[in-house]
């Protein structure tokens, strides 16, 4: 019996998760706008001021009084001219008109614009064309109104969302601090890539796969060395990362075998919060705290590891940031059929393509092994199955989570 939650449902494991992100919040920083991009914002902003901040042209051409406009073509005379950047504080009267450019203000008693290619220019005369009243202006505030809530806590900072700031001249947004993140691959068999295999070891495939993720994911991930199957070397790897790290990845050793110390170091030192989840593959998954850090322990399977960061890593990451806009999910029919025979929720490795009607369709790949890593290098999404034995015929709307999601 343990004083923790285990064999939690897909759904049951998530919340929990949520629950553990958002008590453990990281803290609001103001960073450079420069340095927002793909930051999580911590406070809604209001807008200090209308976009555009004055009427202005949409196009070069000329400003003019749509009141004066009569007839198929009107003359004018060609009183100044407004370009863009500093207000000369031009006025037109009745019958006047003042050459323009794109964002430049208009002048006072001006209306409307005439396009440059339609109109015929004449010493200081100038023949416009007929023309609605406000054709080719921008009027102040159109895009945004001083004091609107333009963007709001929890949205990740898109580079238009970053521009949108700049364009109300914001030099600085308040977002949550990104999460340090210690990763850790852990078995005697790992090898590092480019050295002699010994019978027995393979190569450690694992922290490539996720100090990648992560990196995609914007994060500055820090690579610790192997952890060996010691549970005293686990223990004090593990304790000095949490110590200095918000969040602790490991891969493998959380299973039940003999060599899986990583469970007990974080009961003994930490709190677990839930292990294993009804999910295929990454049912061993474990999340515990200990010191400062939140401590994520993924199976040792190459898929399994794929699998669970993109869910529960993914979660985990953006609760503690605050997050509040879902990661894009896609809907898509099934290519074939499948069979599902288990009764856990499954994510099967499959490519995304679109046919020429339109519709999206998704192929899933025959290895459904979670050693495989073959079929996720050879896939592009993986498709969820949801909870119970099913089978599912060719056309069936299926959930797909790309694996870059933004």
């Amino acid at each position: 019996m343990t004083d923790f939650p285990t064999g939690l449902l897909f759904d049951e494991a998530m919340a929990v998760t949520a629950e553990v992100a958002a008590a453990h919040r990281l803290e609001i920083e103001h960073p450079a706008l420069s340095r927002c991009h793909g930051r999580v914002l911590a406070q809604d902003v209001v807008a200090p001021l209308s976009l555009p901040p004055f009427d202005n042209s949409a196009m070069d051409g000329f400003a003019l009084r749509h009141a004066d406009l009569s007839g198929e073509q009107t003359e004018l005379r060609l009183v100044g001219e407004q370009f863009a950047g500093l207000a000369l504080g031009l006025a037109l009267g009745a019958g006047e008109c003042a050459r323009i450019t794109t964002g430049a203000p208009l002048p006072a008693g001006a209306d409307t614009v005439a396009i440059k290619e339609n109109v015929r220019v004449d010493g200081d005369r100038v023949w416009v064309p007929q023309a609605k009243r406000g054709h080719h202006v921008r009027y102040a505030g159109e895009d945004v109104a001083e004091g609107e809530t333009v963007l709001r806590a929890g949205q990740a900072l898109t580079p238009a969302r970053v521009s949108l700031a700049a364009s109300l001249g914001l030099s600085s947004l308040p977002v949550r601090r990104k999460p340090t993140v210690a990763v850790f691959t852990s078995g005697d068999e790992l090898v590092e890539p480019g050295m002699p295999l010994r019978p027995g070891q393979i190569y450690d495939s694992n922290r490539e796969l996720l100090m990648g993720l992560l990196r995609a994911d914007g994060l500055e991930p820090t690579a610790w060395p192997r952890l060996p199957d010691d549970p005293r070397q686990v223990e004090i790897a593990l304790r000095d990362a949490a110590c200095a790290f918000d969040l602790v990845f490991t891969c493998g050793a959380v299973s039940a075998g003999e060599k899986d110390h990583i469970p007990a170091v974080l009961g003994q030192f930490g709190r677990i919060h839930f292990w294993k989840v009804k999910m295929r593959p990454g049912m061993p998954l474990l999340l515990a705290s200990m010191d400062q850090a939140r401590c994520l322990g993924l199976p040792g399977n190459p898929v399994s590891v794929l699998a669970t960061y993109l869910s529960f890593g993914r979660a985990l990451i953006d609760g503690l940031q605050g997050r509040v806009e879902p990661r894009p999910k896609l809907r898509a029919r099934l290519v074939g059929g499948i069979e599902k025979s288990h009764p856990r929720r499954e994510f099967v490795r499959a490519r995304l393509r679109s046919d020429e009607d339109g519709v999206l369709w998704v192929d899933p790949n025959p290895a459904t092994a979670s050693h495989r890593l073959r079929a996720a290098a050879d896939s592009d999404a993986l498709m969820v199955v949801a909870e119970g034995e099913q089978r599912l015929q060719e056309g069936a709307v299926m959930e797909v989570w790309p694996y870059a999601l933004g």
